[in-house]
Parts: structure tokens; C-alpha cells; sequence
């Protein structure tokens, strides 16, 4: 469990243990070990029985290691219940990430199944995204999109040619998580590992919406997604510098102030002064 700021959080089948290392070293913030999609049913078991040796390559990092999430499979599913029982038996700090979430009573029932863990809840169908603030004031973690069930059901085709389609859910989703005061959600995967143009053109998208990240599904497109998403030098001198001025301002009793450049601030830009410092530790 860690308050840390996530940049990038990178995707690892359960059931290729030989991956792991490489998954854990690829300089991700966090990583996704996935029981659902990447898995097939027949392999269900097989992935499953693997998380111990997960947590094992995990503890070997003494430091420096990455947060972990582990996806489980849907609420409704056959492979739910499992699931979450083999979550139970892994080190405390490896949170859930809930695929399919469709209301605040499907992270609550999480919660209580694996208590003192973090829930991460995937809005994956139009229903959810309707319901994205319940969602995120249900006591999840944080919120994100699952896309390619979104573009399936809207209609919205794949790559860079769905991207349009896909603003007002990703507009809501950032929304509702600053409505929920969580952090700012993670985009979802892009799913074509070769094209790293197209990778690059949509985080710029993702960010000026208000995106901190993206999840990714090769080590690949880490880079891509830090570089985008990391403040310039300018953007983080700025930011410290209405960090300081707010906090000196306060001092003085004062509301409100002007930057040497003549913007006018206040102790509501705060927030976002704040973010973006973090958001550099990260790089």
C-alpha cells in the first residue's frame, strides 16, 4: 500500500511466472499482475497458483520495488471468489483491481472480502461511466477506464480513429475522481505495442484532460508514457514557485497574490501547483 503518486503502471500476465523480473525491473511505478484478460479460462488455476511466486520475486527487491495491483476477475464470474481468496494470502500491501465495475456496491463488496485493502475500480460499460461519482466516492482507491469494452459498446472504432469518441468518458472520468477528491485517473492501455506515434499523440490528449498516467501493456511504452506525462523543468519551477508563495502568503495572512509574471493566484491553484511537483518525483 503506498500514497505515492503512479505515473505509469504496467500490465503482467499471472500465469507467465518466467516474466515477472522483467516486469518488476521494467521501471514502472506499479505493477498490474492480471488474472483476467490476459489469462484464458483454462489457465485460470494455473495463474492464480503463480501469485505466490510473484510475491516472492516481489519481496527479493528489497527497495526501489514498484506498488502492485492484482486483477482479478469480475464480480459474477466463476473465477471471483478465487480470486479474492488468493489475494487474501498475498503480502499486504498488493491492492485489487476490480475490472467491470458497475456501481459502489461492487467495490464495497470488495472491500469487505479483502479487508484494509485498496480497490481499484475499472469503469469498462456506458452504465458505469453514468455512474463514475458513486463509483468513486464508494471508498475505491482510485478510478480508471477499461477501453476496448467502452469503444465495443459505443461503437467507436479502434486506435487513433476512435479517439474522439472516447472524449466525454475520459472528460467524466477525471471529474468524478476530483469530485470524489481521489487522484487523477490513469488512461487506459493502448493497445497496438508498435505504434508509439499513436501511444504519444493520445497521452498528450489524456493529459490536457487532466490524466496523471497511463497503464500500459509493454515495457516499451513506458518511456513514451513518462515523457508525456512528466512537468517540464518550467511547468515544476512554476509549480514550486506557487507552492511557496501560497505558503508564504498564508503566513501573511493573506487570500491571494501575484506571480512575477503577473498571473494572478490563489490558495485554490494550490492543488494544482501541488500535483505537478509530485508528479515530478515520479520521473
Amino acid at each position: 500500500m503506498s500514497d505515492r503518486p503512479t505515473m505509469v503502471a504496467l500490465y503482467a500476465p499471472a500465469d507467465r511466472p518466467e516474466r515477472f523480473g522483467k516486469a518488476l525491473d521494467a521501471g514502472a511505478d506499479a505493477v498490474i499482475v492480471d488474472l483476467e484478460d490476459a489469462v484464458t479460462a483454462s489457465r485460470k488455476d494455473e495463474a492464480r497458483a503463480a501469485l505466490d511466486a510473484f510475491a516472492e520475486e516481489w519481496r527479493s527487491r528489497a527497495s526501489a520495488r514498484p506498488t502492485v495491483q492484482v486483477r482479478v476477475n469480475a464480480i459474477g464470474s466463476r473465477w471471483h471468489d478465487d480470486d479474492l481468496a488468493a489475494v487474501g494470502r498475498l503480502p499486504a500491501e498488493f491492492d485489487v483491481r476490480l475490472p467491470k465495475t458497475q456501481s459502489a456496491a461492487d467495490v464495497q463488496a470488495v472491500s469487505a472480502a479483502v479487508p484494509a485493502r485498496r480497490v481499484h475500480a475499472l469503469i469498462e460499460t456506458p452504465l458505469a461511466v453514468e455512474r463514475a461519482y458513486e463509483i468513486a466516492s464508494s471508498g475505491a482507491a482510485s478510478i480508471g477506464a477499461g477501453e476496448a469494452d467502452l469503444r465495443s459498446a459505443l461503437g467507436i472504432p479502434t486506435g487513433t480513429a476512435g479517439e474522439p469518441g472516447l472524449l466525454y468518458s475520459r472528460s467524466r472520468l477525471v471529474n468524478a475522481a476530483a469530485a470524489a477528491e481521489l487522484p487523477p485517473p490513469l488512461m487506459a492501455v493502448w493497445a497496438d505495442v508498435a505504434d508509439l506515434d499513436g501511444l504519444e499523440q493520445s497521452c498528450r490528449a489524456g493529459r490536457a484532460l487532466g490524466y496523471a498516467g497511463r497503464t500500459a501493456v509493454h515495457p516499451r511504452q513506458i518511456d513514451v508514457i513518462r515523457r508525456v506525462f512528466t512537468p517540464t523543468p518550467a511547468e515544476v519551477e512554476r509549480a514550486q514557485r506557487i507552492v511557496d508563495r501560497v505558503a508564504s502568503a498564508a503566513a501573511d495572512g493573506s487570500g491571494a497574490f501575484v506571480l512575477d509574471d503577473g498571473t494572478f493566484i490563489d490558495v485554490a491553484m494550490l492543488r494544482g501547483a501541488e500535483r505537478i511537483v509530485a508528479a515530478a518525483s515520479r520521473s
